[in-house]
């Protein structure tokens, strides 16, 4: 009963530090409790991507496509309060505006945002709604698969930094969000994979599971980049990482679609 109440508080903190969700109950908090909780970083994702879209398909019988997606994005970004957003933001400004490790870290910290980080999340979120808007030409059920992996997906690959990078400490750790940064046994690692394998098997959509691999250079890339600059991830790295594969699983879902 002990492992069991254990893996549910790492689920509910997983929960209360990437969403909005209101969790009715008090959870204890530790580094341990926050490191472990990462598995569940693609049940988030899971559990977000599900909401919207019901969102999305609720949306389509009243609205058009067009306005129904943008009624999606809204809703991801109420429900986790644009936390990867903003670390994607705070990575455009940060590495396009800062040379030498230390600069760049002084930048990611600033609360404001810069031209580099404005230009980068009107552009990626273009990107998000165009790619959204044509995988709705499929038929609503199949789009709303696409969603829902789009965000478990992303959060899985995300996870998978942890393996693969060091973390860098901030240099101003009153403004570091919380995030796991030491990597648990590969078990783990299968626990997040199975929230990603459950919508395929839920919607029968197996043709789709090679869009993978065109998210999944964006991690390895990103990774490349962020170690070349500044020795290895951050929470806003980690949140960039999101964002871009999540788009990039959109891509590889129209480029599967139209000629496999």
């Amino acid at each position: 009963m002990n492992k069991i109440r254990n893996e549910w508080i790492y689920f509910w903190t997983a929960v209360m530090f990437f969403t909005r969700i209101p969790v009715p109950f008090q959870l204890p908090y530790s580094s341990e409790i926050m490191n472990r909780s990462q598995r569940y970083y693609p049940w988030v994702g899971l559990l977000i991507g599900i909401i919207n879209a019901f969102v999305f398909g609720a949306c389509t019988s009243i609205f058009s496509v067009e306005v129904s997606i943008i009624i999606s994005m809204i809703s991801s970004v109420l429900l986790t309060g644009a936390f990867h957003e903003d670390g994607f933001t705070d990575v455009c400004d940060s590495f396009g505006g800062g040379y030498g490790k230390e600069k760049i870290m002084t930048i990611m910290k600033d609360s404001r945002i810069g031209a580099y980080g404005v230009i980068g999340i009107t552009l990626l979120l273009g990107l998000k709604f165009l790619a959204l808007n044509e995988t709705a030409h499929f038929d609503i059920a199949t789009a709303c698969f696409v969603i829902v992996t789009g965000h478990t997906v992303s959060r899985f690959i995300s996870s998978t930094m942890i393996y693969t990078h060091q973390y860098v400490t901030d240099i101003d750790v009153s403004k570091s969000k919380p995030i796991a940064t030491k990597a648990l046994p590969l078990s783990s690692l299968l626990i997040g994979f199975i929230a990603v394998l459950l919508p395929f098997a839920i919607f029968q959509q197996w043709k789709y599971f090679p869009a993978i691999a065109f998210a999944f250079p964006g991690k390895i890339y990103l990774g490349w980049y962020f170690k070349k600059h500044i020795g290895g991830y951050t929470g806003d790295c980690l949140g960039s990482v999101q964002q871009v594969t999540e788009v990039l699983w959109y891509l590889g879902v129209i480029v599967i679609w139209k000629f496999i």
